[in-house]
């Protein structure tokens, strides 16, 4: 089971995401209402269950990836992120941390419920000043044409129905020289861990959500859209199609999440 699940990831292309709400095909433009109940529903207890779902690892991914972006620690100039279905604000709110006072950063997410649990965690933090939140679709953002330093996207874009869209917007809102970092879960490349991940996966997550959330059902979606999501490679031909230069990504874990980066020109 397995070996096909991971198969049939390497053949699914960005278009197809469009009509797949995890393993269920559905009609053009329903996707994202189905995708925006889920996190309706999970909100509140969405960091909570990252930690269990990975064993704490995503706090490692996203250390590294805040690593990799490396936001300056100089006031000189002013350094501006935009964060993208970042609701609750885990990834920006690494950022701001992480660099100087004249670092900021946006977050943009369609859902409203996601972005409450951001603002109130910014205003407990004492970051409202540099952390601002922005209900928006990551297929339309509402910001002008090259008005950040980067844009940032974690564990997010494979729940955008239009991938390619979303890639085309990140490229608009960017600076020259501004760079693009997407961290996503990906295929396994270790033999044996892709079955024991997907037994863990399909067996005790969606366990886990009912027991924390009262529902399993929107686990099982978030399980079932990272087997459909496009694998390393395609994803990456994805991006550079999208007229990012300089791509590459990076696994962690065995691949059971990958960094992906690339610059705008």
């Amino acid at each position: 089971m397995a070996a096909s699940m991971d198969s049939d990831r390497g053949r699914t292309s960005g278009p197809e995401m469009a009509t797949s709400f995890g393993f269920r095909k559905v009609a053009s433009g329903e996707k994202q209402p189905l995708v925006n109940e889920v996190f309706h529903q999970v909100a509140d207890r969405y960091d909570l269950m990252n930690d269990l779902m990975s064993g704490g690892l995503h706090r490692l991914w996203k250390d590294a990836m805040v690593s990799s972006l490396a936001p300056p620690r100089a006031d000189r100039r002013a350094f501006r992120v935009l964060d993208v279905a970042g609701g609750t604000g885990d990834i920006a709110t690494r950022i701001v941390e992480r660099g100087g006072k004249a670092t900021s950063a946006v977050v943009c997410d369609i859902n409203g419920s996601m972005l409450e649990v951001g603002k109130a965690r910014a205003a407990k933090a004492g970051l409202g000043d540099r952390l601002s939140f922005v209900e928006g679709n990551a297929e339309d953002l509402p910001f002008p044409d090259r008005s950040f330093d980067a844009y940032t996207i974690a564990f997010g874009i494979r729940n955008v129905p239009r991938i390619d869209k979303a890639l085309s917007e990140a490229r608009r809102v960017l600076k020259r020289g501004g760079r693009f970092m997407c961290l996503e879960f990906s295929q396994v490349d270790v033999a044996g861990l892709d079955r024991v991940y997907d037994f863990f996966s399909f067996n005790a997550i969606p366990v886990m959500g009912r027991m924390v959330t009262g529902d399993g059902e929107p686990y099982r979606y978030l399980v079932e859209s990272i087997r459909k999501f496009p694998n390393q490679e395609r994803f990456a031909d994805m991006i550079r199609e999208a007229g990012f230069s300089r791509v590459s990504y990076r696994n962690y874990s065995g691949g059971i999440a990958c960094l992906h980066s690339g610059w705008a020109i």
